[in-house]
């Protein structure tokens, strides 16, 4: 057996690059020495380090290269500036107020935050919910369960009084039959008194009777008419939750002053009586005294005339109409009158009507509280 000595493997050097035995490592032939310089892999340590650039003179600014400052009043801070220059507009890095270049807000928003007046994308008075109310179904935030018609309408004065009376008949038929009989029977008794001696006093004392009486019935039906706007179904001793003597004495001073007017060629009497309409139900349904109940019954009416005197026409046909049905007609047309003014009442001093069908709300109360005539 011949046994041949194979020489050892080398690269063959490349004919194009002169340089790739020294690349390699050595001479040709020969296995690159790692420690050797430009070998791979590289020497542990660190690389070698790189002169800085030269200083910019004295005075310069910028320094050569750099991005040249943004000019002055653009809101934005120089690349890399920090603090700010001096003399640049308070908030912060070099914005206006409110800061990071933004009006005061805060991130480039108007003020509320996060791009949107109010916050987080909804309207001013928070998230997305319209500003007041108390948001209940036929309750608008202006007079806390107003009408929601734009306009006073007689016809749906008179409709809500309708649908009304159909609900609680009964307690209206009992009230108007116990006024009549009892103011009937004081009538009565006076007329019969009168023929014996001093007749004309006894007759005087019991008209004056008869006419208490009957200013009390009135503060009852405008107790219960209240009642039913307000979304109650009054009882019949709900009738006469009423404070007696402020209303007798109002109802005295209006009589006194529609008296004085019939005197003074009647149209004045006439127009008294118009505006000191309500003073009863000012008085019953908010405790006021006689002479701010007149006050403000008159305030209220006089700045509505001409709907008030269109409903008012209205309730006269109603009664004679009712009065012609032989009295009868009376017991559902005067209940009608009643909760149609106090409709309208409600109506124009933003006070509470609560929409047939629903029960009475516990909130909000029946008027603003700063309501003021």
């Amino acid at each position: 057996m011949v046994f041949r000595i194979l020489p050892a493997m080398t690269t063959p050097p490349d004919p194009n690059n002169p340089d790739s035995d020294s690349a390699a490592g050595g001479t040709s032939g020969q296995t690159p020495d790692p420690n050797a310089s430009g070998g791979y892999p590289p020497p542990s340590g660190p690389p070698p380090s790189t002169p800085p650039p030269s200083s910019p003179p004295p005075g310069s600014y910028p320094p050569p290269g750099s991005t040249p400052p943004p000019p002055p009043g653009s809101g934005y801070p120089p690349p890399g500036g920090y603090p700010p220059p001096a003399g640049g507009p308070s908030g912060g890095y070099g914005s206006q107020q409110g800061g990071y270049g933004a009006p005061q807000g805060g991130y480039g928003t108007p003020q509320g935050g996060y791009g949107t007046p109010g916050g987080y994308g909804a309207p001013q008075g928070g998230y997305g919910a319209p500003q007041g109310g108390y948001g209940a179904p036929g309750y608008p935030p202006a007079g806390y369960g107003a009408p929601a018609q734009p306009e006073f309408s007689v016809g749906a004065a008179i409709s809500y009084a309708w649908n009304r009376y159909k609900e609680n008949p009964l307690p209206w038929i009992l009230v108007i039959l116990v006024g009549g009989v009892v103011t009937s029977a004081i009538n009565w008794i006076g007329s019969a008194l009168s023929g014996s001696d001093g007749g004309w006093a006894i007759s005087t004392i019991f008209s004056i009777i008869a006419a208490v009486v009957g200013w009390i019935f009135q503060g009852a039906y405008a107790r219960g008419a209240l009642d039913e706007v307000s979304g109650t179904k009054p009882d019949f001793g709900a009738f006469f939750r009423i404070p007696f003597g402020p209303v007798i004495l109002t109802a005295l001073l209006v009589a006194i002053g529609t008296v004085i007017g019939f005197i003074l060629l009647i149209i004045p009497g006439i127009i008294f009586a118009f505006l000191a309409y309500w003073s009863i139900t000012f008085v019953v349904d908010r405790n006021l005294d006689p002479i701010e109940g007149i006050k403000s019954s008159f305030s209220v009416i006089s700045k509505n005339v001409g709907p008030l005197l269109l409903l008012a026409l209205a309730n006269i046909g109603l009664l004679i109409l009712g009065a012609l049905l032989c009295l009868v007609g009376l017991l559902v047309t005067f209940p009608l009158t009643v909760m149609s003014s106090v409709y309208a009442y409600r109506f124009f001093t933003g006070g509470q009507i609560v929409p047939v069908g629903l029960v009475a709300p516990t909130a909000p109360p029946p008027y603003p509280p700063t309501q003021q005539y």
